[in-house]
């Protein structure tokens, strides 16, 4: 997920510097949307399972939700 967001994000750069607004609001969507519905929903499984809530949730925004 990490590397991904931030391939997506020096793209999403690229497209910035060439003036391409509608490429680099694309590009953004389509890699920060389904990115955020997956930690979302790992949030709510995480919820039933764990104990340690505020560290997996910390976890899932660093975008290190899967490794737990």
């Amino acid at each position: 997920f990490m590397s991904e967001t931030a391939a997506a994000v020096c793209l999403s750069a690229g497209y910035h510097d060439t003036g391409d607004r509608m490429w680099q609001a694309l590009t953004l969507l389509f890699a920060l949307l389904p990115c955020a519905l997956v930690q979302l929903s790992l949030v709510f499984i995480h919820r039933d399972v764990s104990r340690d809530r505020p560290l997996v949730l910390l976890l899932h925004l660093l975008q290190l939700g899967p490794l737990v």
